[in-house]
């Protein structure tokens, strides 16, 4: 788990301060200010979270909201940090708890501070017994976005249970807004919700046990007439990757208060006398640049503080890019051996693949998905020499090597499901069901953890294996862990999760050279919980070229392309029966971490050609695709005729354009698409990647011509489902 307080320094420094005669803490980094202070009542009260402010502003000391009639309480009305569930409170807790004698009322007050270097730790008690919590802020002075946790300690001789914890809560002042939100299912996640905000809560949430693909901790709350490129939007993201819940409130007075942390659905957590428990951490952030602004941002704290391999961590001020991957699955499922899958890696290492990945069907019995899951031996009969051969073959040919595994489930016909039925998710006497035939493993009990771990430590031992996609295909059901008493059990939500992370870490500390996916079902555990530990994602089952551009459209406001792997598979796709070019797919998939999935032990020469030629392109301009600033210049949403992307260089010497057409309709031309984020003064020379640009297009101009004149297509670029793409170099 990452600690809010655990920021790395950022390239620009945070400045934190506190003003003791007002009790008023202020946080500036990037252009946010956020300030809070103690009011007179003892509790601690948002003031401002906005533009950044001037170094000699400063803030009076907090005055709480008054009563509102006999109706709402002046608890109520005030926008707390951190509220406790008490004292006829009825907006969203941060934080209800149960006494063991039966109360229930919990009514939180300052104590103490801690000041550092990014932020601070603010400790709260309740105003009778012995339960404290500390805040946690850190604010990181590039971006500005602040991390806030929470931490919950039970200093008393009695125990407390924990019925709802969140991470933090935020406060935007009275206005008209719209909150954007993400929504879908397998094989169709990442759908930007947008609706304006009305008096009432609107509840985003996963009760599955792991992020979910029907929604994602993920929000953006516009102002006014804020668009793409223009306005105040207010963002935040949630990282943990169990079942969390965020609520946005739109209260009796018309603040809005976001409230995001543990999901309290059938949950519970028993603090024994000096226990504690830590809450996820929710990330937040301010712009004045619209949605797009927005996620520029967050895709620079993402590369900067949430990936493992950052400045934090290693020597490269950014993690590397990801290698360009070939995975075996749609060529041989299941049916994996040694002579298919080096067939398949000579024919991978043509197109100057980096990355060799063997998926599903290497272990156990495993010949389909009803057996084997658990037993993660290596198959005599596919492999009676083990994977070193196959892992030889794939690295004399120049690439390193990568497995799939599935270690948090476990078929019915397994040898270990047959020797350990009590290690599965179950409530004794009740069915236990499965989905894909297998059960989900409990990870919250020890002798699982240490099972798992085990496996993997030892696989990566005998192996000389670079990446791992670890899969996670079904959610949970039972969730029951008859191990602990049963008003304990609760916590298997949070201990899950814990577990899964600690395993994650201590393979990254015995095994540092080795990269890891999540993966579950496609986008089933994204956020920014498991981006602390894993390199990159898959975003979707789905590859299907035109729905990625949907896809991958809404997975760009919350994450980086950075971790987005975005695969070329067959056509006709399997999902949707649509037949696209290559270089259609190949251009779709290029807007993020490229990968090959396709069965190329089909491909002819001239599908080979054209996948080496756009690999080799890609890998010129990888690095401003995925780690430069990403403008959405025409979005594919709402049956949109047309769509592009264009992403900068940190450095602006670099530009990379991509532009597709879905079908034209009545001999409409490609629009006009007039550039971002360029230097106006640079010059900048224009090259096709793939496509053509409208005849008398300058093949030199300046940033300001590309920005105010624009880039023309082609007037042949027209059809169905067209894709041209184009870089720009700074002269």
């Amino acid at each position: 788990m990452i600690l809010a307080a655990a920021l790395s320094a950022s390239a620009q420094p945070a400045s934190v301060n506190f003003d003791p005669a007002a009790k008023v803490f202020r946080l500036d980094g990037g252009g946010t200010s956020y300030a809070f202070g103690v009011n007179a009542h003892g509790e601690l009260q948002q003031l401002y979270w906005g533009g950044r402010l001037g170094a000699a502003d400063t803030f009076p000391q907090a005055v709480p909201m008054p009563d509102w009639a006999s109706f709402d309480s002046s608890y109520t009305n005030t926008p707390q940090e951190y509220a406790g569930w008490g004292a006829g409170l009825f907006v969203e807790p941060g934080l209800k708890v149960t006494w063991a004698d039966g109360n229930r009322d919990l009514v939180l007050h300052y104590e103490s501070h801690k000041l550092s270097a990014n932020g601070v730790d603010v400790v709260l008690k309740d105003i009778k017994r012995p339960v404290y919590v500390t805040l946690h802020y850190a604010i990181d002075g590039e971006t500005g976005i602040l991390a806030r946790s929470a931490t919950i300690e039970n200093r008393g001789t009695e125990a407390v249970t924990v019925e709802q914890a969140a991470a933090a809560a935020w406060t935007l002042p009275p206005a008209s807004y719209t909150l954007n939100y993400l929504t879908g299912r397998w094989a169709g996640e990442w759908s930007l919700t947008q609706e304006a905000l009305h008096p009432g809560a609107r509840v985003i949430e996963s009760r599955r046990g792991s992020t979910g693909h029907q929604a994602n901790p993920w929000f953006a709350i516009q102002a006014g007439e804020s668009s793409e490129d223009h306005g105040e939007v207010w963002f935040g993201a949630l990282g943990w990757s169990g079942s969390w819940r965020i609520t946005v409130e739109q209260d009796q007075l018309d603040e809005v208060k976001v409230t995001g942390g543990f999901n309290p659905f059938d949950f519970g957590y028993v603090l024994h006398p000096g226990q504690s428990l830590e809450t996820p951490v929710f990330y937040g952030g301010h712009t004045a640049h619209g949605l797009g602004g927005a996620s520029r941002l967050l895709h620079r704290f993402e590369l900067a503080q949430i990936l493992p391999r950052t400045a934090a961590t290693a020597k490269q001020p950014l993690p590397k890019p990801r290698p360009v991957i070939y995975n075996s699955w749609e060529a041989t499922e299941m049916n994996v051996n040694l002579a298919g899958q080096s067939a398949l890696a000579e024919k991978a290492a043509a197109l100057g693949i980096d990355r060799f990945v063997m998926d599903d069907g290497w272990f156990g019995q495993r010949k389909t998905d009803h057996a084997g899951l658990g037993d993660w031996y290596v198959n005599p009969e596919k492999f009676p020499n083990g994977l070193k051969p196959l892992i030889d073959k794939v690295h004399s040919l120049k690439m390193d090597f990568g497995l799939w595994v599935e270690p948090e489930m476990v078929n019915p016909d397994s040898d270990l499901y047959r020797k350990h039925p009590e290690w599965v998710l179950n409530f004794p006497g009740r069915p236990r069901n499965e989905q894909r035939t297998q059960l989900v493993l409990n990870l919250a009990r020890p002798d699982v953890r240490a099972y798992v771990l085990g496996f993997l430590d030892k696989l990566l031992n005998e192996n000389d294996i670079a990446f791992l996609k670890w899969d996670y295909n079904r959610n949970w059901s039972e969730p029951g862990w008859d191990q602990l008493p049963p008003t304990e059990q609760k916590k298997v939500y949070v201990e899950f999760t814990r577990n899964l992370y600690a395993i994650l870490a201590e393979l990254r500390h015995r095994h540092p050279n080795v990269e890891i996916e999540s993966c579950s079902g496609g986008g089933g555990r994204v956020d920014l919980g498991i981006l602390h530990y894993t390199d990159e994602v898959w975003p979707s089952d789905n590859t299907d070229p035109f729905d990625r551009l949907t896809q991958q459209d809404g997975f760009s406001y919350a994450y980086t392309p950075q971790v987005m792997m975005a695969w070329v598979t067959d056509s006709p796709h399997w999902l949707n029966h649509r037949a696209t070019s290559l270089s259609y797919r190949m251009l779709s998939s290029m807007q993020g971490s490229l990968g090959i999935g396709a069965n190329i032990g089909k491909w002819g020469d001239e599908e080979m050609a054209t996948a080496r030629r756009l690999i080799a392109a890609y890998h010129d301009v990888q690095p401003t695709i995925v780690q430069g600033d990403l403008f959405r210049l025409i979005s594919p949403r709402d049956g949109s005729e047309f769509s592009a992307t264009q992403t900068v260089s940190r450095d602006k010497g670099q530009s990379v354009v991509f532009a597709f057409v879905h079908s034209t309709q009545k001999g409409r031309l490609f629009p006009t698409l007039k550039l971002k984020g360029l230097d106006p003064a640079a010059q900048y020379a224009l090259s096709a990647i793939e496509g053509k640009a409208r005849t008398g297009t300058p093949a030199v101009a300046s940033g300001a011509w590309w920005m105010n004149h624009g880039l023309d297509m082609d007037q042949e670029f027209r059809g169905d489902f067209q894709a041209s793409a184009f870089r720009l170099d700074r002269k």
